[in-house]
């Protein structure tokens, strides 16, 4: 995971850079008054997405009362390494060691929901009832995804690596066409914006290019030498690897609604 974050901390970096969240919180506090706002952060991994606002985007002294912030994932450990760096204006709320398809609660139990980079492995066909979660969870309230699009590295090499390693058998990664196109059949009306930058690391940083790529693919057994060897894969590295520095070109899509 250190080696991950090495390289994946820039993708919440950008994240963080690219709105003005000290207006949208201020904004969404003012519309539920004198209250505390409740926040789900859906899949939330490490807590890198609010590590970042506080560093990046600069809201620790926000005019808003403390924000209530629920954690979801799967994972007990990532619930345990989000809770641990939560900082204001955000505090630990609920928790939920659950995936989104089963999260139980009640409509609009929140203000708001946000996921970032956070839905990659729901398969398509539960992506569904999964995003139907998301909106039940925020019902009258705001919501935000972050998600990468099919050209982007997270998706083209998960897709190159199952056909390279896995003879094409395995569930691709969910893509932010695919979201779009559910949350359209949904009837949700949502505003769409696109931002695109590199994870880069010098050619020389093996170790943190192997970890950050085993971690794309959430397999630990296959290391850099392999992946590069191998016929599909290979090639497909050797593309990113540019006058000494690896470059993985990610575009995402940002999703308000």
């Amino acid at each position: 995971m250190e080696h991950f974050y090495a390289l994946a901390s820039v993708d919440y970096k950008h994240l963080a850079e690219a709105f003005n969240w000290r207006e949208w919180l201020e904004k969404r506090q003012a519309e539920v008054g004198g209250r505390q706002l409740k926040l789900l952060d859906v899949a939330c991994g490490s807590g890198k997405f609010p590590a970042a606002l506080c560093q990046y985007a600069k809201i620790s002294d926000l005019k808003v009362s403390p924000i209530e912030y629920s954690l979801l994932d799967p994972s007990a450990f990532s619930l345990a390494e989000a809770r641990e760096v939560l900082s204001p204006p955000f505090k630990v709320g609920a928790e939920f060691e659950t995936t989104l398809q089963e999260l139980a609660c009640k409509s609009g139990e929140f203000d708001i929901a946000w996921a970032t980079h956070a839905l990659y492995a729901i398969p398509e066909g539960e992506l569904e009832a999964a995003l139907k979660a998301f909106i039940h969870a925020i019902s009258g309230g705001a919501g935000f995804i972050a998600h990468a699009g099919e050209s982007a590295h997270y998706l083209r090499f998960y897709q190159h690596y199952l056909d390279g390693f896995k003879g094409g058998i395995g569930v691709p990664y969910a893509s932010a066409e695919m979201i779009i196109k559910t949350l359209e059949k949904m009837g949700v009306c949502f505003d769409a914006e696109q931002i695109s930058y590199e994870n880069s690391a010098p050619e020389g940083a093996r170790s943190q290019v192997e970890g950050y790529l085993q971690r794309c693919l959430f397999d630990d057994t296959i290391d850099l030498s392999a992946m590069q060897d191998n016929p599909i894969t290979g090639p497909y590295l050797a593309t990113c690897l540019q006058n000494g520095q690896w470059r993985f070109k990610q575009h995402v899509t940002l999703l308000f609604f």
